[in-house]
């Protein structure tokens, strides 16, 4: 199948029945399957009750989690600790607040937890990138690693997560200033790399500079495949979201280029009209699912966690693995090889019911 695949159509409402996959050399036709309800064998219920959940990481057996609201959550042991990690005072409105978090790569040694979040100074919004030193299911310090990201209530980008480089990548949102993804002075629409220190790395494709890719509208996911591939799942303004090959120093094309469509931009893997607002993604690698070799990508709008099946760099085909929960914020894979998803229905665009938002682990 072309590298460039498009999606022409899909049918994102859990009542849909076939998903439509189009590319030059024809299409595929994948029935949607039977999935189970919350609460079976198959996917069970970790936590609930947490208010606007956002990102996940596990680290040392435990599974640290943000609420939009500021607050950085912990499972240990399998239960969700009552207290908090830490308590960030940050924006919360639309798409700004706390959002992306990660483990550092020696997590086991040093302790070091990476959060994303949006703060007011007088009139203005900002993103910082705060490094916590965790011990004990408690923050004991704190370092800035990245300030004066610009910000917004909406196209706040927020995904943070450490490459098999070990290098910090920061996915930032154009913050409704189209033209900041074009600028490469601007922090803004941009996938960032640096050092788990906050310097920037002699190899970054632009000299002295945290850009690693631009054009960018609003990056809610990042992944690495077993190749070293980096993926990013990006929103459109109210179709054409997107599902990117990320490499360095490439211009991803917005404001001017959605998807696809000039040789001065690059084109995007997978582009979903009508919009499924496309959040995290995880490659899963486990082997305690039947999910080997693919990307596994929540959706919001979408209210469906897809598998799509990878290639070295391409994306060959897509089936839907689980519905029925509303909306989909977040995947990862927990150390135990098995799959956890962040419900969205708290965020104030969902049905939530008496238990959401929920931390839910997929076993079958």
């Amino acid at each position: 199948m072309d590298k460039k695949t498009r999606i022409l159509a899909i049918i994102a409402a859990i009542g849909a029945s076939v998903l439509i996959i189009s590319s030059p050399s024809g299409s595929i036709m994948i029935p949607k399957p039977n999935t189970s309800p919350t609460g079976t064998d198959a996917v069970q219920i970790v936590a609930t009750n947490l208010q606007k959940p956002w990102a996940l990481t596990p680290a040392d057996g435990k599974i640290f989690l943000t609420e939009k609201v500021g607050r950085v959550r912990v499972v240990d042991n399998g239960i969700l600790v009552n207290e908090s990690v830490a308590d960030f005072h940050v924006v919360d409105v639309i798409d700004a607040g706390l959002l992306g978090i990660t483990a550092h790569p020696d997590f086991e040694k040093n302790h070091y937890i990476y959060v994303y979040y949006t703060y007011s100074e007088g009139d203005k919004l900002w993103n910082k990138v705060l490094r916590i030193t965790e011990s004990n299911d408690r923050m004991v310090d704190a370092k800035v690693i990245l300030d004066k990201i610009p910000a917004a209530e909406f196209d706040d980008g927020g995904v943070i997560k450490f490459g098999p480089d070990k290098k910090l990548y920061i996915g930032t949102g154009d913050a409704t200033n189209e033209d900041s993804a074009q600028d490469l002075n601007s922090l803004a629409g941009k996938i960032l790399r640096l050092n788990d220190d906050g310097s920037i790395p002699y190899d970054n494709p632009i000299s002295n500079s945290s850009v690693y890719s631009y054009g960018h509208r609003n990056p809610q996911g990042l992944a690495w495949d077993d190749k070293g591939n980096l993926y990013e799942t990006e929103e459109g303004p109210t179709k054409n979201d997107e599902v990117n090959l990320v490499r360095p120093g490439q211009n991803y094309g917005w404001p001017n280029q959605e998807c696809s469509g000039s040789k001065d931009y690059q084109d995007a893997l997978l582009c979903y009209n009508p919009s499924i607002e496309p959040a995290g993604i995880v490659y899963y690698k486990g082997g305690k699912l039947d999910l080997e070799d693919g990307l596994i990508l929540a959706t919001l709008r979408g209210n469906i966690l897809y598998q799509l099946y990878t290639n070295n760099g391409t994306i060959t085909s897509q089936k839907i693995i689980l519905d029925g929960l509303g909306r989909i914020r977040e995947v990862g894979e927990g150390q135990d090889g098995y799959l956890y998803i962040l419900t969205g229905n708290t965020d104030g665009k969902g049905f939530p019911d008496k238990k959401d938002d929920k931390l839910l682990r997929i076993v079958k």
